[in-house]
């Protein structure tokens, strides 16, 4: 039996997954955890479930390197499945730049050139390459595909993808790309079995997790999109700012001498909710916190968040339906709430006590506009890559 492996490498874990080739049908994902610590009393965790959500395993590793954990993981699929090997593994790479808009099999040539993509995305390009750069030595005669976050955004008109700088710096590559691009597309496939005829229709999808994005689509494609240049643009994250004026940057170098490193570290892992709680970047923390500033995060995350899902609208020309989708859209209701509040004068009309259950559809009936909880699945995307490379 033949299968295909996804990867998608983090800056401290490893989220990986196992199809079968022949029809896509999950065997078993997991996680490896606490990767690149350096802390000599961290411990790098492994978890596999199966299909079913039943734990496969649960384990301490030794080492902290994503090649130690690969390796690791490719063993474990040998024992577990009696040595069965991917006849493809698919990566996640954030970044595609102009040039890179469809899957692309992997080799050293093409892995330099995303190299220089780094700067765009530093905190998930370097991660991603090197995943890829492992499984080309431990499994040389596989096919190592990478899927672009940024490959379904670039349907988005030129006018979308402008900012207002000189035309030779358009030229150079600096534009809007967007992000979030395997979720955005999993979601536009799903529309139909939800919103029938209406899925071709004006749709904002808001992938709202650690990391967060809103994505405007017309006829299921990306029409303009929250994230720009690079993926701190546009809604406020878990560590990351979002939308700034950029003369607080200038400010920052200029007036209190930060560094680029400094203001770098500051905009991507020292702001958004955790910044501006003091406490977490994770909602499940904040919400359950009575500190004043844990709230006032939630207001700001779920208020920035409106903001950027009306501005959308301009560029579908109004609103048909709502998508609440990843982590956070998926599974707090009240943030769900908060943000359709915001959105009740475009004629969107929330239904508490589905939203409360997490119901898939949570306006009323009679709402003008209709809101969605729709479950992303990144993993399945990258497989139905791999799977034309097996």
């Amino acid at each position: 039996m033949r299968s295909v492996l996804t990867l998608n490498a983090g800056s401290s874990s490893l989220k990986f997954a196992l199809y079968r080739a022949a029809d896509l049908t999950l065997i078993c994902k997991g996680q490896i955890e606490n990767l690149g610590h350096l802390s000599d009393d961290s411990h790098t965790l492994f978890h596999a479930r199966d299909a079913a959500g039943k734990a496969l395993a649960d384990a301490e590793i030794a080492g902290h390197e994503h090649a130690a954990a690969l390796r690791y993981l490719l063993d474990w699929l040998d024992r577990q499945y009696q040595g069965l090997r991917p006849a493809a593994v698919a990566h996640r790479i954030v970044h595609g730049g102009p040039r890179f808009a469809e899957p692309l099999r992997l080799s050293d040539e093409t892995l330099q050139a995303l190299d220089t993509l780094t700067p765009l995305a530093p905190l998930h390009q370097p991660h991603g390459l090197a995943g890829a750069r492992s499984m080309l030595t431990l499994l040389p005669e596989v096919a190592q595909i990478a899927c672009f976050d940024t490959a379904f955004h670039r349907s988005q008109p030129e006018l979308q993808q402008r900012f207002a700088l000189p035309d030779s710096y358009f030229q150079q590559g600096v534009r809007r790309y967007g992000f979030h691009g395997l979720s955005y597309q999993y979601i536009a496939q799903q529309l139909p079995a939800h919103l029938g005829a209406a899925a071709e229709g004006r749709v904002v999808v808001a992938h709202l997790g650690n990391g967060a994005s809103a994505c405007a689509l017309l006829g299921r494609q990306s029409m303009a999109s929250s994230m720009g240049f690079t993926a701190l643009d546009g809604l406020m994250m878990g560590t990351r700012c979002g939308r700034i004026d950029p003369g607080v940057l200038i400010y920052l170098q200029e007036t209190l001498g930060m560094s680029v490193n400094e203001i770098s570290q500051l905009l991507y892992q020292q702001s958004g909710l955790l910044g501006v709680s003091g406490l977490s970047h994770d909602m499940r923390t904040l919400s359950a916190s009575p500190e004043p500033a844990a709230q006032l995060a939630i207001a700001l995350f779920c208020q920035q968040a409106a903001r950027e899902i009306a501005a959308l609208c301009v560029a579908i020309g109004g609103l048909d339906a709502l998508v609440f989708t990843a982590g956070i859209g998926e599974h707090h209701p009240r943030v769900r709430a908060e943000i359709c509040r915001q959105l009740q004068w475009l004629g969107l009309d929330l239904d508490s006590a589905a939203n409360q259950a997490n119901a898939a559809r949570i306006s009323t009936a009679t709402s003008s506009i209709s809101a969605w909880v729709i479950a992303t699945d990144e993993e399945a995307m990258l497989a139905r890559a791999a799977v034309a490379y097996c």
